[in-house]
This record gives structure tokens, sequence and C-alpha cells, in this order.
């Protein structure tokens, strides 16, 4: 069956579609009360984000839109020190979209959410007309978090002289999945997509003093490096031969003359951690799910802070400098 005009009606098709597939997948007490807005347990310190997920192909090797919407939300929550508890689910539906496939994904955001450690609480789902091509569909989510009130709250503007930069693993491999499967190019290449709680939990109940940290999305590492440089006013300095990327994106940026430095990811993160806890951070990290290939990428030099020369430099492997500028443009084909 194919999602049609009807079923953005609010008639009997759309509470079918409704019961059928949303309500199956985010069974809780809290949606079966039905009601436009979700009344739920607080607490003084929030975390709040919201975001809108456009991928094509909407299913990709490792994953699919569902798995990315809730990855991208809670990642984002985790990232300013929160521990993720509630998220929405907004689905804009195309006409003629599988009503299977939509199982498929809606089956999807539920588990992940269930890895994720959060709850459904309210969603919308809207059908508009299909303007041509395989139908597909934009979720929507917002996601709240409770920040411990006694946390340093973690931010690009703290990073302090002598920090060493750690990257949880690899680099590109969403990217490369994704600009994969649209190009047609056989590769054991999946997206990393991947809820990161385990590890920054750990490193919070550990107490590693954790300046800033930041998922590395669209833009990639170094769009994400430049804007701590900018924000803390200092150099970070990178080595080229430290850079985690596999074997396979390595080849595939070979191929395409595409940066991983510039690549997006869905499952990794950067952070700017105190030189003092940098390897007990390292170890922390590789032994949580999804850290295995974490390692020290580079470290913070502190300027005056008056100074404008702020900058991300990588040190090549044959010992040279090479300035890491932000994307400027599209920079390379968009996968979003």
């Amino acid at each position: 069956m194919k999602i049609t005009m009807a079923h953005g009606s609010g008639g009997e098709s759309t509470s079918r579609l409704i019961k059928d597939v949303f309500a199956k997948h985010f069974h809780n007490e809290i949606l079966e009360k039905l009601e436009d807005s979700a009344v739920v347990k607080g607490a003084g310190k929030l975390a709040v984000t919201t975001d809108s997920f456009v991928v094509t192909p909407i299913v990709f090797p490792g994953g699919d839109i569902g798995r990315l919407a809730v990855c991208g939300t809670v990642n984002d929550l985790l990232m300013s020190g929160a521990r993720p508890q509630y998220i929405t689910c907004g689905c804009i539906l195309e006409e003629g979209l599988d009503i299977d496939v939509l199982d498929r994904i809606i089956a999807s955001f539920a588990e992940t959410c269930r890895e994720a450690g959060v709850t459904v609480v309210t969603g919308d789902t809207k059908v508009i007309e299909n303007k041509g091509g395989e139908p597909g569909l934009i979720i929507n989510t917002s996601g709240v978090g409770f920040i411990d009130e006694n946390l340093a709250v973690p931010g690009p503007f703290n990073l302090e002289d002598g920090d060493k930069i750690i990257i949880s693993g690899n680099l590109g491999d969403h990217h490369a999945a994704i600009l994969g499967k649209r190009m047609g190019i056989e590769s054991n290449i999946v997206s990393d997509a991947a809820p990161l709680k385990e590890m920054v939990f750990a490193l919070l109940d550990a107490g590693i003093k954790v300046h800033a940290m930041r998922d590395v999305t669209r833009g990639g590492l170094g769009t994400v490096l430049n804007e701590f440089s900018d924000s803390s006013k200092c150099t970070i300095e990178l080595e080229e031969q430290s850079l985690p990327v596999s074997d396979s994106v390595r080849n595939f940026c070979g191929m395409l003359g595409l940066d991983p430095l510039y690549m997006g990811n869905e499952g990794k993160m950067v952070l700017s951690v105190a030189a003092d806890d940098a390897d007990r951070a390292v170890s922390i990290i590789r032994s949580a799910k999804y850290g295995e290939n974490a390692c020290i990428i580079g470290q913070v030099h502190k300027q005056d802070t008056s100074s404008d020369d702020n900058s991300v430099v990588l040190r090549t492997k044959i010992g040279g400098k090479r300035i890491v500028g932000l994307m400027y443009g599209e920079g390379l084909p968009r996968i979003c």
C-alpha cells in the first residue's frame, strides 16, 4: 500500500496510518492520551534541541532516516552534557511512499530511541504531493535532556591552553556510505549513525575535565574545530598521521577527490579535554560502544584573547603545515 493524499486529511485514513504504523512502534502511556501536547516530568536545568532530517536515499548502508533522526537529536543534547529524556517525531510524507518502507523506518526510529534511552512523547504527520521522483519523507524532531545542576557545561568557548583534542573514531563513514549508495558505487562502507550516550555518560561519571564536545556532522571535523578555535581564541594543531580514517573511506576519497576533514559523520564526536585527563578519556571512550577507534589527534595553543590570529593547523606527514579553513560554499556533493 502507498501513501495517498487521504492519509493527510485528518480523517479515517489518517487515523488508520497512525494506529497501524506510529502507535504500533511508539506505544507508551504518554502517547496513549492522544493529546495535542504532552505533559511530562521535568527538571530545573534543561537542554532543548530541534532538527530536521532530509536524506537521499532514505534507506542506506548501515541505517535509514529514522535512525539518523534519533541519533542526530540525542547526540546534540549529549554534547551539552545533558542526559536525553524526551523526543518528538514529526513526519512529512510524500504521496506514493510505500507504507511498508515507512513502517520499517518508524520501527528503526523506535528501536534507536530504546538504545538511546529516550521516550517519544508527541508527534505529527502530514502528507504532501509528490513533485516527481522517488517518494520520500522528512522527519522533524525536538529533544529534551536534563543537565546536572553542578555540571560545568562544556562549550566551544571553554578550550584551555594545552588541552588535547580527541576524536571518538573514524572519519567520513556516513558521508561515504550515503554518497556511494547514491552514485551506485559498491563498497563495504556503512554509515556510522549511532547514539553516543554510553561514552558521554562514562566520561561525565568519571569526572573527566571535558571543556568542549561536539558531534561531527555536516561540515565535518574541519568546520567544528574552526568553531572551537574562533570561540576560544586559540590555535588548534592537528597531526595528520593521527587522524583515523578507514582504508575503504580513504580509497573512496582518493577516487572522488574528497577530504575526510570535511565529510559528515553521524556517530562521532570531538572533544577538548584537559591534558592530564586525555589518556584516561581515550581509554574510557575506547571501552564504550562505538568508541573503539578513539584517539588523540591534536592540541590547543591558547593565544592572547585579543588576537584575531586563531586557526586550525594540520601538521602533515612530511613535516609541513596546512591551514584547515572553514568549508566554503558547497565544498563537496551534499548528502542531505
